[in-house]
């Protein structure tokens, strides 16, 4: 039996500087119910992303700012509890861009059915859903790897950065992961196959650390933090090399101007092509990638991690998280086990 009444996350105030639990309200709420066309939906499990931390400033980008006061949204899979849609019964699993809350509706085209018997549900927002579509995309069609190149991935052991430096070993190049920790380095080298792995709050001169791990330079550098980081990496470029920017996270919570060198004449010397990117660029194509990362988990070709922090009460202290380097692989919040 469904309960009358349910939590939800709101943002009450817009973060200066790193986002603060003052910043986030936990609110009662009624259990909505589905109208035609619609279903009810039970949270199973929800994203928490850096990206996040974007939508809760003002400022004009790729996507709207969340609202004030009103619940914040990401990735979810859940279970259908209610469906008054022809598309969807009740048990089904789906995955959607849904609310922070404990039950949601969604339209019958804002969800899609997921097999809970291919894959664990958490994947379809990790390794199968669009963390690993980001890297599928990034790394492909902008970096577009060669076997014998060398490509660098910085934020190597989160989400993205551990899907990228996989496909490309699959593509045939020598891989340089960049992380924050001994921990984080260890399973980048000895369970996911990097060639080299770097930690960065363990060298003073992260431009020598990097040129030493990467003798014949840099082709591929897949951008996700930005900073010292990314300005090492860019000065290593060979000839012709690529850099899909994904995300620039060492930024995200700086209240002044993010300083640095300037790109423009490594560009030029190398011949280079930087390109940002949002997976929704290529959400036409995302069937294509989903095949092709089933099938390489499926043959084992793809290994994933997921931290995964337990109750609905603890998802605002797992987005935070996020900002201190805590999370290896995927950071998820399991809210509730399928009622099946």
């Amino acid at each position: 039996m469904l309960p009358e009444t349910q939590q939800q996350i709101q943002l009450v105030s817009r973060p200066e500087g790193m986002p603060e639990e003052s910043d986030f309200l936990y609110k009662e709420v009624d259990v909505p119910h589905p109208s035609q066309g619609e279903v009810l939906i039970k949270t199973l499990y929800l994203s928490v992303d850096p990206y996040m931390r974007g939508r809760m400033s003002d400022a004009k980008s790729y996507v709207e700012p969340f609202a004030l006061n009103e619940a914040l949204s990401g990735g979810v899979v859940g279970e259908v509890m209610e469906s008054k849609s022809e598309q969807f019964k009740q048990g089904d699993f789906v995955v959607g861009m849904l609310p922070w809350q404990e039950y949601s509706l969604a339209g019958e085209k804002e969800v899609r059915s997921i097999d809970p018997d291919a894959a664990p549900l958490s994947t379809h927002l990790s390794v199968l859903g669009l963390t690993g579509l980001t890297a599928y995309f990034g790394l492909l069609d902008i970096g577009q790897p060669k076997a014998g190149e060398t490509v660098v991935v910085s934020g190597a052991a989160g989400a993205v950065g551990s899907v990228v430096g996989q496909i490309a070993k699959i593509k045939g190049a020598r891989v340089v992961g960049i992380a924050g920790s001994e921990e984080k380095v260890n399973y980048l080298k000895e369970t996911l196959g990097f060639d080299e792995a770097i930690n960065y709050k363990e060298t003073d001169d992260i431009y020598s650390t990097l040129k030493e791990a990467c003798p014949d330079g840099v082709d591929v550098y897949f951008e996700n933090v930005g900073g010292e980081i990314g300005d090492a990496a860019i000065s290593l470029l060979n000839k012709h090399g690529r850099v899909p920017v994904c995300g620039a996270i060492s930024s995200y919570n700086k209240t002044d101007r993010d300083l640095g060198p300037r790109v423009q004449s490594k560009l030029i010397k190398s011949s280079a092509l930087m390109k940002g990117f949002v997976v929704n660029d290529y959400s036409d194509r995302f069937k294509e990638g989903a095949t092709e990362l089933g099938q390489w988990l499926s043959e084992g070709k793809l290994q994933y991690e997921e931290t995964i922090t337990e109750g609905f009460d603890n998802v605002t202290d797992a987005f935070l998280g996020l900002f201190q380097g805590k999370n290896l692989g995927k950071q998820l919040v399991k809210v509730a086990e399928p009622e099946k």
